[in-house]
């Protein structure tokens, strides 16, 4: 089984309404559909461009204004994921449930349908400055491409979850992610790379760039899109397919093999996953 995904370096700069963004989104989804992707991903907390549009004084809208997009953003996607065949993880956006903010990441099907999962890790600047909610399960979504699992940002963090996605059977792990500097932006990739040696899996992450000057905790972003695959022979040596420029907007692609997984978990030069020690730790499978 293989599938070709498409990480987007997404570009956060001022608009003006939502029309403005909806364009900018069908541009890097196009971009993916030229490249025949299978998968396309978005970073995290791209919607906070929504905010900068704005109210009648010019100043940016509150975080809480964003669940008011919701029905647009989830229309927009499932509209662009049914026209090209491809399935979308929608970065995360700001939703609300019995009046507490969720970071929630959406994973739109080619057929209509939705899925989400929402960030179970919330960082203290996100509870702090905007009281944001922590979901409470981990979901695994089947593809007619294999299984994958959606973590965000932090999420990646913590190994004792992406042991959870590997158990229930996901090869592929999709990390969207927003960093405002580069210690943030390291320790998100340096996990990554260590949950694909851990886990035996590929991962897909990517982050913002560009800036909101107008809107609070977004006026910086360090971001890079990159395809990381575990660290063995039928891999590159560093571990990574692909990855974009630093601050770049742009879009990355890559081809993974999901067979080769299989080979690597049963005769590969270290097989992680097969010599966990079970006896002396949690055995999520």
């Amino acid at each position: 089984m293989k599938m070709r995904v498409s990480a987007v370096q997404y570009h956060l700069h001022s608009i003006r309404n939502f029309e403005e963004f909806a364009a900018q989104v069908e541009h890097y989804v196009k971009v993916a559909q030229e490249f025949e992707a299978d998968f396309v991903l978005f970073p995290e907390l791209f919607t906070t461009q929504l905010m900068s549009i704005g109210d009648e004084n010019g100043k940016a809208l509150p975080i809480e204004a964003l669940p008011t997009y919701t029905d647009a953003y989830r229309t927009l996607f499932q509209g662009l994921a049914k026209t090209t065949g491809m399935h979308i993880i929608g970065g995360t956006h700001i939703t609300s449930e019995e009046g507490k903010l969720y970071n929630t990441a959406f994973l739109f099907y080619p057929d209509g349908r939705i899925g989400e999962q929402k960030k179970l890790h919330i960082t203290p600047t996100e509870v702090k400055e905007w009281n944001m909610g922590a979901g409470d399960s981990l979901q695994v979504f089947d593809t007619d491409k294999g299984r994958i699992a959606i973590l965000v940002c932090y999420d990646v963090e913590f190994p004792e979850i992406v042991r959870i996605a590997r158990a229930r059977g996901a090869d592929v792990l999709f990390a969207p992610s927003c960093t405002d500097d580069r210690h943030g932006f390291h320790r998100v990739r340096y996990t990554c790379h260590a949950r694909t040696i851990e886990n035996q899996i590929y991962v897909v992450t990517t982050g913002t760039v560009g800036a909101l000057p107008t809107v609070d905790f977004m006026r910086a972003n360090f971001g890079q899109a990159a395809v990381i695959t575990p660290n063995d022979v039928p891999f590159p040596p560093k571990g990574i397919m692909v990855e974009g420029e630093i601050n770049g907007d742009m879009v990355v692609t890559a081809d993974l093999d999901l067979d080769l997984l299989t080979l690597v978990r049963e005769k590969g030069s270290v097989t992680t996953w097969r010599d966990r020690r079970t006896d002396l730790y949690t055995d999520w499978a």
